[in-house]
């Protein structure tokens, strides 16, 4: 609520599932060009249990994980994430295992009601949903689904999020829209159907639903459905821009939140002795990063005038680790630094109480678990024990 003063507690990790690259850097193999053998892409869900399991035990709060299909490139390789998420729960004891994101046009939404509600049920509620439209046309549009096309794609999401909905909520529902009719008026044992029943439904309910922001375009539906938002690797400008926009969206929707509630600031990380250490030792995984994402548009900072990059007049490049660093999208340095850096944004946002660390893609994991292992022991401390 406003007014209420609450501090980031919940620390979290995205993983989205690429296996150990080689030659990784700006100069080093083009993505293109990456080819994998299946024996080495299922390296990654050993990886996910090994992260999951460590981050059980020092205390962070949620594995976040990202459905994609075909990527034999091996940067985003897990298909199913609440088959998952409901393994690994059966490998840890507490840890939240979130879904960032289910890709909600390659689904129907009952199919994923339903797989989510065994999960939720099973698992006593640590498999986290969320949902997104997606970005790569060959996953979307080899599913049958529009992705080319991004106004047929944000209607197909927005019904589909409908009949989700009320299968969720409602003890029986029916829904009548452009692309579903649940269920068709059929005779079934003497009766004509006029409503189902999704079996089972989430022990949970309200859902809790998370989805990416990755336009201001989003924040009003999600803002003012309850739906809450990640914000990841943006730059501080924007993500401020973001979080004002969604508390004033909810509002509207008669919400009235703290700035900063219902959202997740996600960053890149690196500890070191020296920030310009930090810099040097993530860099080649910072750059592997953006030679697969920067062409999708995932370059989200803003100059100094507030112009998103890529618009006229600001930068439209591949942004360097440098950059990501001035824009405090990276938090590169010592412990301390990175302690004050996570209070000055506390302060800005007194209702935000989730952090999440995104694996920069380039990262082997024995040196991520090292990361993971350092800041848990140097960072964390600083926050959860008060």
């Amino acid at each position: 609520m406003e007014g209420q003063i609450t501090v980031i507690t919940k620390f979290s990790v995205l993983y989205v599932g690429q296996i150990e690259l080689e030659n990784v850097g700006l100069q080093g193999t083009p993505a293109n060009d990456r080819r994998y053998a299946n024996e080495r892409l299922v390296e990654a869900i050993w990886t996910a249990k090994d992260v999951a399991q460590q981050m059980d035990e020092l205390g962070y709060y949620c594995l976040w994980t990202a459905e994609h299909h075909f990527q034999h490139e091996g940067y985003e390789v897990f298909p199913n994430l609440i088959l998952l998420g409901t393994w690994l729960a059966t490998q840890t004891k507490q840890l939240k295992l979130g879904c960032a994101f289910n890709i909600l046009p390659m689904w129907h939404p009952i199919r994923l009601a339903e797989d989510y509600a065994f999960a939720d049920v099973v698992t006593g509620g640590r498999v986290i949903m969320g949902v997104g439209r997606g970005y790569h046309t060959r996953e979307v549009e080899s599913f049958g689904a529009p992705m080319l096309d991004n106004k047929a794609n944000q209607d197909l999401f927005e019904e589909q999020m409908e009949v989700l909905l009320k299968a969720f909520n409602e003890e029986s529902f029916s829904h009548r829209g452009r692309h579903y009719t649940i269920p068709p008026a059929v005779e079934y044992r003497g009766y004509t159907l006029d409503t189902v029943t999704l079996v089972p439904r989430p022990l949970r309910r309200p859902v809790e639903i998370w989805q990416p922001i990755a336009s201001g375009k989003t924040l009003p539906y999600i803002a003012q459905r309850g739906i809450k938002g990640m914000v990841t690797l943006n730059g501080e400008r924007i993500f401020d821009q973001v979080a004002r926009t969604y508390q004033a969206e909810a509002a509207k929707a008669g919400r009235q939140l703290a700035l900063g509630e219902d959202l997740c600031w996600g960053v890149g990380l690196y500890l070191a002795e020296t920030q310009e250490e930090a810099i040097r030792r993530v860099e080649p995984y910072h750059d592997e990063r953006y030679k697969w994402f920067a062409p999708f548009g995932f370059v989200r900072y803003a100059d100094e005038q507030g112009r998103s990059w890529g618009t006229p007049g600001a930068p439209a490049r591949i942004p360097s680790i440098r950059d990501g660093v001035q824009q405090r999208a990276w938090l590169c340095g010592p412990p301390a630094q990175v302690i004050e850096q996570i209070r000055e944004v506390e302060a800005r946002y007194p209702g935000l109480d989730q952090m999440m660390i995104h694996w920069a893609e380039g990262m082997p994991p024995k040196e991520f678990k090292e990361q993971l292992a350092r800041f848990a022991r140097e960072v964390m401390p600083a926050f959860v024990r008060r």
